[in-house]
């Protein structure tokens, strides 16, 4: 891949749009991992920490050619959190996640943004299933993944840095 520039798609639900992730988004997405709403991403982090998760995520568009996705609102052109598509060190397959900024939760901003991914791992990226990796008492994750449509999967393998992780696995649906 030396010499080729790197395209980051953007995707567009009726209130957000899921674009690259900037430097400007920093801020934010520290904010969130250095909070006590971390508890079930390995946190809360010290701010370098914050900075190391936020550029590791990014990398993985480099590395893997899929990466997460920065919400923006646009109503207001706000950062209101990340529909995350990564595949971490230590995680056995690649992981379908989300975070919405504080004062953004409850508003359906993280299942909206996590089907528009869904639907891009799906049909760009022509994926059969993605998992949901979730700690045990994240239970708005549960309820997310489950309205989201993914089951709950006892079989599947567990990430290293998580084995109590409860497993949901999305499936791509069967073409009539």
């Amino acid at each position: 891949m030396t010499g080729q520039a790197l395209t980051i798609p953007t995707l567009r639900t009726d209130r957000l749009i899921l674009r690259a992730p900037r430097l400007d988004d920093a801020d934010a997405y520290m904010a969130i991992m250095m909070s006590d709403r971390a508890a079930h991403m390995g946190g809360p982090f010290i701010r370098q920490m914050a900075w190391f998760d936020f550029c590791a995520e990014i990398a993985s568009w480099q590395l893997h050619g899929y990466g997460p996705f920065s919400m923006e609102e646009v109503a207001t052109g706000r950062f209101t959190g990340m529909s995350i598509l990564h595949h971490a060190m230590g995680d056995p397959e690649p992981e379908l996640g989300w975070m919405v900024t504080d004062g953004n939760e409850g508003k359906g901003y993280a299942a909206e943004a996590a089907i528009a991914t869904r639907d891009y791992v799906f049909g760009t990226l022509g994926w059969d299933s993605i998992v949901s990796y979730i700690a045990p008492g994240n239970h708005r994750s549960v309820a997310l993944t489950e309205r989201l449509g993914a089951g709950f999967d006892a079989d599947a393998a567990r990430p290293e840095e998580c084995p109590e992780c409860l497993v949901y696995r999305h499936r791509r649906k069967a073409k009539p």
